[in-house]
């Protein structure tokens, strides 16, 4: 099982760290998942009965770690939900991406369109049947021009799936290790990593932040020298 770091907890939320590669619930492959690992957690700590309620308010694609919040009332997850669905709830990612930016920071904005077969996106034109309108805002960290890579700091607008991953590659910005989307570093673990989330706590409406930054290893081995994130 794996070690659960434990950012926050009160009676209502959870916060903790998502390592890479740890499906945020189930899925089809059976593997062991975050909402079964705070489940088993809060079980032991606090000796309850039966099943545990744990509502999953948002998600991190599989291969991405980083902060997430998970709910342990229904009122909690409830309103959590709404901060999401209103847009109160703010999420920002560090990426490394192949290239440098045309313009040190910058929006992105895109209709986006999922091939639920394929289990990918991609950018379509405005009135496309089903696309979805994503947006972000970035801005360049670093740029490296011995490997040609750029480290950006994202403000994510929408959640749509894969946006990040597919707003950057139809610019020719593909993230490090991602192979869905035609990034370098074949075998690499994707360099996506989801640093910040900041909401109101759901009972007290007090503002929380919480941030954890990747290991400076392997793809991230870039932030060295980085003195603001």
């Amino acid at each position: 099982m794996e070690k659960l770091n434990i950012m926050y907890e009160d009676n209502h939320i959870i916060v903790v760290e998502k390592p890479v590669n740890i499906p945020s619930q189930g899925d089809k492959t059976g593997d062991v998942d975050m909402l079964t690992i705070i489940k088993k957690y809060l079980k032991e700590k606090y000796n309850k009965p039966g099943d545990v309620y744990l509502g999953l308010v948002h998600r991190l694609d599989r291969p991405v770690g980083g902060v997430m919040v998970f709910a342990k009332t229904s009122k909690a997850a409830s309103r959590l939900s709404e901060q999401v669905r209103v847009k109160d709830f703010k999420k920002k990612y560090l990426v490394v991406v192949n290239g440098k930016m045309e313009k040190q920071q910058g929006m992105l904005e895109d209709y986006l369109l999922k091939n639920e077969r394929l289990n990918m996106s991609k950018v379509v034109k405005e009135g496309t049947k089903n696309s979805k309108l994503a947006s972000l805002d970035y801005e360049t960290l670093k740029y490296n021009n011995e490997i040609d890579l750029s480290v950006l700091k994202i403000n994510l607008h929408t959640g749509r799936h894969h946006q990040i991953r597919v707003q950057l590659s139809s610019r020719g910005h593909s993230i490090y290790g991602d192979q869905k989307y035609g990034g370098r570093g074949h075998g690499k673990q994707i360099a996506l990593w989801a640093y910040e989330l900041k909401f109101l706590h759901p009972i007290t409406k007090e503002s929380m932040t919480f941030a954890v930054l990747p290991q400076i290893n392997g793809s991230w081995k870039i932030l060295e020298g980085i003195k603001r994130i």
